[in-house]
């Protein structure tokens, strides 16, 4: 049976004592504040995985999403989110309204969702470097950006 890794991103960092509990119950690797786990299940597909992850763990956990680690041959990453039963309830309803799967309204909200996150990316770091070009010309701003890239291995600054 072939083995699936999938991450759990949690709801909230886990204290020592919790983390030693759920991995008597399988074994989890977590991150260096332990907000995010990530284990090997085994599981003919990645979904089945998932599911078994979830019921093994939702009740010593405070799972938030659980996603499979890597993509899919087609390029997508397994999404199994635990909704409130009152988000669920609500999208059941608008799933039977509108004659679609909930599966696939929720699908469309979050890629609506990451569509419009990333549009509003690349409209604030066009401004700011329309800004910055204000102030400076093109050159000078090209060899402060590769500096400050090959310089800047731990991320964006505040």
């Amino acid at each position: 049976m072939p083995h699936h890794a999938l991450e759990i991103t949690l709801t909230r960092p886990l204290n020592p004592a919790e983390l030693n509990t759920a991995c008597r119950e399988m074994p989890l690797a977590a991150n260096h504040d332990n907000t995010r786990l990530i284990t090997l299940v085994p599981a003919k597909t990645p979904d089945r995985a998932a599911h078994r992850l979830h019921r093994r763990l939702k009740d010593r956990l405070p799972i938030d999403v659980i996603t499979t680690h890597y993509p899919d041959a087609s390029g997508h990453v397994l999404l199994n989110v635990a909704l409130p039963p009152a988000a669920r309830t609500a999208l059941q309803t608008t799933a039977l309204c509108t004659g679609q799967k909930a599966e696939r309204l929720l699908e469309g909200a979050i890629h609506r969702a990451l569509t419009e996150h990333t549009d509003r990316e690349v409209q604030r770091l066009e401004h700011e470097v329309r800004r910055l070009l204000a102030h400076t010309n093109p050159a000078h701003l090209l060899a402060a950006m590769g500096h400050a890239l090959t310089q800047n291995t731990q991320g964006p600054t505040p």
